[in-house]
């Protein structure tokens, strides 16, 4: 597996003797898409620190409505219940764009958090920002459109990828966006006609970045500042 630990944002601004305390219990593992991290309701066994690919993290009601509250990958963990050592997660966290992870044992996190303070303090930035970024993909929900919705979301995930292909497919966009799938084609051709992105069967390509950021406006950018003023570069190039 080609892969180094500081191919995690927030395992790269360790101090090096933090970094060797927390590395000395890492262990690789490929993260598949649909690989879930942890269901709703189960028992936290790991915390996963992404290296590439895109998870989702999910609220799923009683009766089994399935809704994406956040998006995450290499520039931060989950679930970020385990910062505060909660034994189960509410939430479902899955896999959606392939890639590979460092994990650790929930028990040994805990351990970390009190012996190692940078460590400790980049895991509670982290979920800040994630909580930012739920509470703005509340905002937009309500007052955008499908079509702004699905350029902030292709935006997010790009974010998070080295170049511009993004494997995702029509089902699963609508599943994050809790929309029906002849919504997220008809989306999908808007931006493709707007020359932002090229559509293929299981594949977004995002063509023009600058131009998608404009029309997604005010639906996208206030969690990623957030991100950046506390923690750092989002992206490996800057936008």
């Amino acid at each position: 597996m080609n892969m180094r630990p500081k191919e995690n944002r927030l395992l790269a601004l360790l101090p090096e003797n933090e970094y060797s305390a927390v590395v000395a219990h890492l262990e690789p593992c490929a993260t598949p898409r649909g690989f879930i991290i942890v269901e709703a309701g189960a028992t936290i066994e790991h915390v996963y620190f992404p290296c590439s690919g895109v998870g989702s993290v999910i609220n799923v009601s009683p009766e089994g409505n399935r809704v994406e509250a956040g998006l995450f990958g290499r520039d931060a963990f989950a679930p970020t219940a385990a910062a505060i050592d909660a034994p189960v997660s509410i939430l479902e966290v899955a896999v959606q764009v392939p890639g590979c992870a460092y994990r650790l044992p929930q028990s040994k996190l805990v351990g970390l958090m009190r012996t190692q303070p940078v460590f400790a303090n980049l895991l509670h930035k982290s979920v800040h920002v994630l909580a930012v970024q739920a509470g703005f993909t509340a905002l937009s929900n309500a007052v955008h459109g499908i079509d702004e919705r699905l350029a902030r979301w292709i935006l997010m995930c790009h974010d998070r990828i080295d170049g511009n292909e993004l494997a995702l497919t029509h089902e699963f966009i609508a599943l994050m966006l809790a929309v029906r799938r002849p919504s997220v084609t008809t989306a999908l051709h808007l931006l493709e006609g707007n020359r932002f992105i090229r559509s293929v069967r299981g594949l977004v390509i995002v063509r023009d970045r600058a131009g998608l950021e404009d029309f997604a406006a005010d639906a996208y950018g206030k969690a990623e500042e957030e991100y950046e003023r506390l923690i750092g570069p989002l992206r490996k190039s800057a936008r």
